[in-house]
């Protein structure tokens, strides 16, 4: 036995299995105490080590350069300001259980935002009306294609299919398929849970909230794979807001809040058009920029718009970088190393700030004047302006509907919800009649709201444009107004001109008639709920008066459009005061504004330059826009209410709104009758009050009550007669053949527009519209008309050349100075001399014809300098008013200034000489800007409708 257990001893210390076992657990005994080392030992060390591998290069953005105007008033600047951000840093088990607890979140930030009125951060392709819970796009083509991409996950948009669990086309998703997509508790945020078994009564969140919750995870979508990027949340809290997040940090991680700049703007509604704003650059903008200049980021704010835009390069400045060490959740433990951003240059405008506003107040005054004799005269209706009220959204008619809404409100909505129901019954027993109604037999009303179905279509693109064959005889029918829209939309059909997948029809099972009726019951189901067709309706109602101009007053107080003032709003409600006397009351006080109205006319502009340097002392665009909310992440709403302001607010009317000039075209064909040797400055045109030499017989503007007499270039020019403008024309047009040859005449025509810098941009640093030298009819052209078109700058250009002699190439920047104060770039007059065009005793004639246009008038009575100029009035459309112009210079005998005015359908040139009248004394400092002023609209003296010429 012992020899037996010997035998085994010796058998396994001797054997491999032994030395293999020795071996095995020596390994083992090192590890374990190597792992004891590493984790009890030094595993404070470690980790801590560990941490500090995590390395992250953040840049430091640059302060942008301030920008300046003449005289050094501060017009965009940077504030400090507090921005809250999020980070999705967290860890969870599910999808699901990370839905529940992220949005909860998330809805307590953001119910806490809208109750402390914060803007929250949007850069989401859909917006939200509250009011009425819709949802529209925001974006457009290209974007709008790459916005559907990420959402859906593809990589292109070519990829975009039907989605079968959701029912609808990918490519041609609307905005409520998006979110419900979105929202599903399934396949995305879990924002929309249905009931189940396990939970019967899940999380609800209000419309509102929802929607921001689908912006918020967006936005933290986006940023799926970079772990360590938070997303904006709201930019520029309130002390309100920072404080609710310190004390609620512990049980809302991941929020953060950042000290950062916004950009902030002074004199905003003056400026906005010149100026611009700055936004977070777009990936479109990224790749273009960074081909250039390799240190943008994704994050980087850049210039829109305006000086920001074009100055952008010097604004930026150069970011700083700094290296640091990051936790697991992104907070930093240790600065590695750190460059210093360099602050951006600042801009010095030419432009003087106090000019720019008088001049903005002053044309919107003239505006209000011309509204308000209009109304007096009758030639707007009072209906037309308790419309406008509606029209141009002065009224929110979503209000109407809603619970806060006023007993006024509710009996118009009452109203309105009644006449609705009668037009859709309508609409859907013309659709299905078996004897429709062709357009040629409708009456206005049927056929407003058939023409705005038919355009509605096509936006929606339900109706493809790009599909329809105009040769088609059927359409000419249509267009002719020989078809019913029962018959034509029942033929696109047939034609495929429809796109049913956006319609409720299975497509593949689907014949004409039950394609029909879908696309019936989209209509439907569209204009029940669409502002624009719900404003054809008012417009029948208010001009029927079956709402009232009074109710529609009283709700201007309902809803805050006006500050509440006891005297009228009792006045109103007891009948005491009229409707019709409270609105130009309003009107006469700007307590309702033109650009509020937009009725005609209710844009203007004008330009005034200095003869001496040729830099621009005022350029103005009315009206105007606070570029505050489009800045630091564009303000959604105010956006979505500029877009459809019938005023366009966004559009510079001064460099981008193109007419036919008028009579101040007659000066450039005085010259080239002058300089060609067609007359001289004693040549002398009997006007006989129709010009008989060309076959459509074109009358001067006095005829038939009378004519001019037999007048010289000087007098014509005061009496701005066609007749001796009609003959220069057609003088010029017989010089090279000795018989009429149009070409031949324009040709001389666009020669000397050329000369005064007709044919091109100005050179002004924003965006301006190219001008166009008429190019047929030299007859007409000499009078302005034809085909000319220009801008408000390119009329200062010209008349500015005109004066000086010089064509001055146009600039807005005065100089740059970057951070030491180096002057970088500075203003330097650059011009054509264009004196020898003519002799001086010629220039003299067409100084003396401006001249003589002011004396002929006592609109510039009262000013301390002599004025000279002349008027235009130009015909764009027979159903509106004559555009309003003039051109001139102060003073006469020794030029310091030109003034360029323009009043889209001001009715008469009397009206734009007007408002050129009171921005002369301004400047001139014959009356401060508030005596102007405080003759209120109706003190302006405007021309109506019924003392209209065309000059």
């Amino acid at each position: 036995m012992i020899y037996d257990i010997k035998e085994f001893l010796k058998n396994f210390f001797t054997s491999r299995l032994f030395v293999l076992g020795v071996v095995v657990s020596l390994l083992f005994a090192v590890i374990i105490g190597r792992v004891f080392t590493l984790q009890i030992i030094n595993g404070e060390s470690y980790q801590d080590h560990f941490i500090l591998k995590i390395q992250k290069d953040i840049t430091i953005e640059a302060a942008r350069g301030n920008i300046y105007d003449c005289n050094g008033n501060l017009l965009a600047y940077n504030e400090l300001a507090y921005t809250l951000v999020v980070a999705d840093n967290q860890t969870y088990n599910s999808t699901k259980e990370k839905n529940l607890a992220l949005n909860a979140e998330l809805a307590e930030v953001i119910q806490m935002l809208l109750d402390n009125h914060e803007e929250i951060y949007n850069t989401f392709g859909i917006s939200y009306n509250a009011t009425n819970n819709t949802y529209s796009y925001n974006v457009s083509g290209t974007s709008l294609k790459n916005f559907l991409v990420n959402v859906f996950g593809e990589k292109s948009y070519d990829d975009l299919t039907y989605n079968e669990t959701f029912g609808f086309n990918e490519a041609t998703a609307t905005p409520e398929q998006v979110m419900d997509y979105l929202m599903h508790d399934k396949y995305h945020f879990g924002i929309n849970q249905e009931p189940t078994e396990a939970n019967p009564d899940p999380v609800q969140y209000s419309d509102e909230v929802a929607y921001y919750l689908v912006v918020l995870r967006y936005a933290l979508l986006e940023n799926r794979y970079t772990r360590y990027v938070t997303s904006v949340v709201a930019k520029d809290i309130s002390d309100k807001t920072v404080a609710y997040m310190n004390e609620h940090s512990d049980s809302l991680e991941g929020f953060y809040i950042e000290e950062n700049t916004i950009r902030k703007y002074n004199y905003s509604e003056y400026f906005s058009n010149i100026i611009g704003y700055t936004g977070t650059i777009s990936e479109e903008e990224y790749e273009q920029l960074s081909k250039k200049d390799s240190s943008y980021t994704i994050s980087d704010t850049i210039g829109r718009s305006g000086i920001e835009q074009y100055y952008e390069s010097y604004l930026r400045g150069t970011n700083g970088e700094q290296s640091v060490y990051v936790d697991n959740v992104g907070r930093i433990n240790k600065v590695i190393s750190e460059k210093d951003a360099i602050a951006g240059s600042d801009i010095y405008l030419s432009i003087d700030a106090k000019l720019q506003k008088a001049t903005y107040k002053l044309l919107e005054q003239e505006l209000a004047g011309i509204i308000y004799a209009n109304i007096r005269s009758g030639d707007i209706p009072i209906t037309d302006v308790y419309f406008s009220l509606i029209d141009n959204s002065i009224l929110d008619i979503s209000h109407f509907s809603s619970k806060k809404a006023s007993d006024t409100e509710k009996q118009i909505q009452s109203a309105f919800a009644s006449r609705q129901k009668q037009v859709l019954a309508s609409l859907k027993n013309e659709f299905f009649s078996d004897s429709p109604t062709i357009n040629n037999k409708m009456d206005d009303e049927m056929l407003d709201d058939i023409t705005y179905i038919v355009k509605m279509l096509k936006n929606n693109k339900v109706l493809l444009t790009s599909e329809i064959d105009s040769a088609d005889e059927t359409y000419k029918q249509w267009s002719a107004g020989n078809l019913s829209p029962a018959e034509y939309f029942k033929y696109c059909i047939s034609n495929q001109w429809v796109d049913i997948t956006k319609l409720s029809v299975k497509e593949e099972y689907a014949d004409t008639s039950e394609v029909y009726t879908a696309l019936v019951d989209y209509i439907i189901k569209e204009i029940g709920s669409n502002t624009g067709f719900a404003k054809i309706t008012y417009n029948y109602m208010v001009h029927s008066g079956t709402v009232s101009g009074r109710d529609l007053c009283i709700v201007l107080y309902d809803q805050g459009v006006l500050d509440y003032d006891e005297n009228y709003a009792s006045g109103l409600n007891s009948g005491s005061i009229s409707p019709y006397d409270f609105l130009l009351d309003m009107i006469d006080h700007l307590e309702l504004t033109p650009a509020q109205l937009a009725l005609d006319p209710c844009t203007a502009s004008c330009v005034i330059t200095d003869t001496k340097t040729g830099s621009i002392k005022a350029l103005v665009s009315y009206p105007g826009y606070d570029n505050n909310k489009m800045a630091n992440g564009v303000d959604a709403k105010y956006y979505e209410r500029l877009q459809s302001d019938k005023s366009n607010p966004l559009y510079n009317y001064a460099t981008q709104e193109k007419t036919a000039c008028g009579s101040t075209f007659k000066m450039i064909t005085a010259t080239a009758s002058l300089a060609e040797g067609m007359i001289d400055t004693d040549t002398r045109v009997q006007c006989t009050g129709v010009f008989d030499a060309i076959d459509n017989h074109p009358r001067c503007w006095i005829y038939p009550a009378g004519t001019h007499g037999n007048l010289n270039v000087s007098e014509a020019l005061r009496d701005s007669c066609n007749i001796f403008f009609y003959t220069c024309g057609y003088n010029l047009a017989t010089k090279d053949y000795n018989t009429y040859d149009d070409a031949s005449g324009i040709k001389y025509l666009q020669k000397y527009a050329k000369i005064y810098g007709l044919n091109d941009k100005t050179g002004i640093e924003i965006q301006e519209n190219k001008p166009e030298i008429a190019t047929e009819y030299p007859v007409m052209a000499a009078i302005g008309q034809s085909n000319n078109n220009y801008t408000t700058v390119s009329l200062s250009r010209y008349v500015t050349a005109l004066v000086s002699g010089n064509l001055y190439d146009y600039q807005l920047m005065n100089k740059i100075v970057d951070t030491n104060g180096k002057v970088l770039k500075q203003y330097e007059p650059k011009s054509t001399n264009i004196k020898d065009t003519l002799k001086d005793e010629q220039w003299d004639s067409i100084y003396t014809g401006m001249r003589m246009v002011v004396e002929d008038t006592n609109i510039f009575n009262g000013l301390s300098v002599n004025v000279a100029g002349k008027t235009g009035t130009a015909q764009q459309v027979k159903t509106r008013p004559n555009h309003a112009l003039f051109v001139g210079y102060a003073p006469y005998e020794n030029p310091e200034i030109t003034i360029a005015v323009r009043i889209s359908y001001g009715y008469t040139s009397h009206n734009a000489e007007g408002a050129a009248a009171h921005i002369l004394s301004y400047y001139f400092k014959d009356e401060k800007l508030n005596e102007i002023l405080s003759k209120n609209a109706s003190g302006v003296n405007a021309f109506t409708a019924t003392e209209n010429f065309t000059d």
